[in-house]
């Protein structure tokens, strides 16, 4: 199952939907189901999926913008009751390539957590600002460092996940909204002693609509890593 949180993405996921259908159509050995998780948006969103009428999408409609944590929690949650074996997390805006899925699909044969990275050999990034990709490295490299989490890109938000590795996890207890969201599903499923591995993707800018990012998903990312750090290192409960 594909899930793709959303909130005012009006502009991309027409393109972005069309182009998973025509992935999956040649996936001949998998059957994928795409379930889009919308923060009821304002600019007609959800409206627009179901104006589709494309095969296998679902829309689990929220009632109010509330993170992409909590979105994804949501979106495991109805895959989980309805027995999908893989749990893809994908990105509304186009910066995640759909023609990428088969790679990752593969890396998922012998993964519980196949995370797409940018940072790593062969990974990079398409017309994103300096910036961006400062606070991107900065922000992977602090967490893995004080977690000691020896991977790249902790916080892609292009990843998959069998079923069993979420299967064990305390979903109420992940309070994460933000980016911060991506790097505590590692650390739970990494101190779970399941494997993960990494494969190279290409990010993409958006080329429509706003960034979610914002200063205060920055800090919330921030002092909940310094936080599970010092949890870590002193035996005490994330």
């Amino acid at each position: 199952m594909v899930i793709i949180p959303t909130y005012n993405e009006s502009e991309s996921i027409e393109d972005l939907l069309e182009r998973l259908d025509k992935v999956r159509r040649h996936l001949t050995n998998s059957s994928i189901h795409i379930l889009v998780v919308d923060d009821n948006s304002p600019d007609g969103t959800a409206e627009l999926v179901r104006q589709l009428r494309l095969d296998n999408v679902d829309i689990l409609a929220r009632p109010e913008k509330a993170g992409l944590g909590p979105a994804y929690l949501a979106g495991f949650t109805w895959g989980l009751a309805r027995d999908f074996d893989f749990f893809v997390e994908m990105d509304a805006d186009g910066s995640h390539l759909p023609e990428e899925l088969p790679l990752l699909m593969s890396a998922a044969a012998d993964s519980d957590l196949v995370i797409g990275s940018r940072w790593v050999p062969g990974g990079k990034v398409v017309n994103w600002p300096l910036h961006r990709q400062l606070i991107s490295k900065a922000g992977t490299g602090y967490a893995s460092r004080v977690l000691n989490l020896p991977y790249k890109d902790l916080t892609s938000g292009f990843r998959i996940f069998t079923r069993q590795a979420l299967a064990g996890l305390p979903f109420p207890e992940i309070q994460s909204k933000g980016y911060g969201f991506q790097v505590e599903m590692a650390m739970r499923i990494h101190d779970r002693k399941f494997k993960i591995s990494e494969v190279p993707i290409t990010f993409v800018e958006r080329a429509f609509g706003r960034s979610k990012m914002t200063k205060e998903i920055v800090w919330e990312a921030g002092t909940k890593v310094s936080r599970w750090a010092w949890n870590r290192r002193f035996g005490k409960s994330k």
